[in-house]
């Protein structure tokens, strides 16, 4: 099959899972709910209390966190989507068709490219009213961008084992929560200092807090340094080991 054919199957399954997205809404403004009721909540409430060692506004050094919250909880919807087509029947009548093998896999996964920075661009208009303000140019957005990016396409070949592998609904989108809850434990809220010397530890040598670190850095418009490496490395290492078991389960499940 050529890959012109295969780009073609790709585009035309990506179409119909936006199809879905624009006819139930509500999926969008769920995955954005979490994150900004957790933001307002923070800044309002707990915001006060916190000490960042820093004159930004809390809402400017919260966001970045923020955004990682708010992809893990929309990658669980490619995790429901995909476990649903299962279920009915959908993927094994698309492998009888003389379509591409992994064009089923990649329309989920472009389609919650397109809700998930849909989502993020929610959250970060909710921010700016919030009082969020960024010296950075055009170049430090779009490296934000792309972390932001990379991050979603990891997280959801993740989400793609989870829905290939999940024997009910409630698994197919449980996996996404302890995602959703590791930037607690991170530089996302409270600097990593402050917490005690076993948790700090933890902190700093998770994958979140360098993600949040190089994307605070560049919203600041300020060099990210090394965080912007380790970032990027974490991402592509986690991408990698994502899609290998993405495919290697999808072969599996089909046989």
């Amino acid at each position: 099959m050529s890959a012109t054919h295969a780009v073609a199957d790709t585009a035309v399954l990506t179409g119909r899972s936006l199809r879905h997205i624009l006819r139930s809404p509500d999926t969008i403004i769920t995955t954005a709910v979490t994150p900004i009721a957790m933001m307002l909540l923070f800044v309002y409430v707990l915001g006060g209390a916190i000490d960042t060692g820093s004159d930004e506004p809390y809402v400017t050094y919260l966001l970045p966190g923020i955004l990682l919250m708010t992809i893990a909880s929309g990658v669980a919807y490619t995790s429901y989507r995909l476990f649903l087509d299962l279920q009915g029947g959908i993927v094994e009548r698309f492998q009888s068709m003389p379509i591409g093998r992994s064009a089923v896999l990649w329309g989920h996964v472009l389609t919650s490219l397109v809700a998930n920075a849909v989502s993020l661009a929610i959250v970060v208009v909710v921010a700016l009213v919030m009082g969020f303000r960024s010296g950075a140019g055009v170049l430090a957005w779009l490296g934000a961008a792309g972390i932001l990016l990379l991050f979603t396409v990891a997280l959801t070949w993740l989400a793609v084992v989870a829905g290939l592998s999940a024997k009910t609904v409630d698994g197919a989108s449980a996996f996404s929560y302890p995602l959703i809850f590791l930037p607690f434990i991170s530089s996302a809220f409270v600097p990593t200092d402050s917490m005690p010397a076993p948790v700090a530890w933890f902190a700093e040598n998770q994958p979140v807090t360098s993600i949040v670190n190089a994307i605070r850095a560049l919203l600041d418009g300020q060099p990210a340094g090394e965080d912007l490496w380790v970032a990027l490395a974490w991402c592509l290492g986690l991408l990698v080991v994502a899609y290998a078991w993405a495919v290697a389960t999808y072969r599996r499940r089909l046989r």
